[in-house]
C-alpha cells in the first residue's frame, strides 16, 4: 500500500476531480490555484464566450476526511474567507479584462475523502487514490455566496 497523502497532495486531488467534473458539465478551466496578495482562487472555470453572454465561476474546493468537523469544509468558508474570495476575484477580473462583462458567480464543491468505496453513482464524481482512498464529489454548491454584499 502506497504512503498517505499529504493534506496539501490530497486537496490538489480535490482540485482536480472537481475540475474534471466541471469540465464534464460543459465548463472549462481557466486558472487553477491563482495566487495574488489576498490568497487563492482553488478554480477558475469558464462556461461559454469571454464577453456577456460567458460564465465565469470561481470556486473553492474543500477536500476533508470522514469524521471531519465542520461539514465537509463547508463551515470554513466565513465571511472573512468570502471576502478574501471576492477581492482576489477582482484582482482577477482586473488582470484578466476579457471576463469583464462575464456573468460571475462563486461556488463551491465539497471532497470527501473515505476509505470505503462509494457508490457506483456517476464515476466523474469520484477518484480511487493509490493508498486505497477515494475521492467523492459531497456536493457542488453554485452561487454559494453572493458578492453583491462585500
Amino acid at each position: 500500500m502506497a504512503a498517505e497523502l499529504s493534506k496539501t497532495e490530497l486537496g490538489t486531488l480535490g482540485e482536480t476531480l472537481a475540475s474534471n467534473w466541471l469540465v464534464a458539465q460543459g465548463w472549462r478551466q481557466c486558472d487553477r490555484q491563482w495566487h495574488c496578495r489576498w490568497g487563492e482562487l482553488d478554480l477558475v472555470m469558464a462556461k461559454g464566450p469571454a464577453d456577456s453572454q460567458g460564465q465565469i465561476a470561481f470556486v473553492e474546493v474543500k477536500t476533508r476526511s470522514q469524521g471531519n468537523w465542520d461539514a465537509y469544509g463547508l463551515m470554513a468558508i466565513t465571511r472573512t474567507k468570502q471576502a478574501k474570495l471576492w477581492k482576489a476575484a477582482q484582482l482577477y477580473l482586473m488582470k484578466q479584462p476579457q471576463w469583464a462583462e462575464a456573468a460571475c458567480r462563486f461556488d463551491v464543491a465539497l471532497v470527501a475523502c473515505r476509505r470505503d468505496r462509494p457508490p457506483a453513482a456517476n464515476p466523474a464524481q469520484r477518484l480511487s487514490l493509490e493508498d486505497g482512498r477515494y475521492l467523492v464529489l459531497q456536493d457542488y454548491i453554485e452561487h454559494a455566496f453572493d458578492a453583491t454584499r462585500r
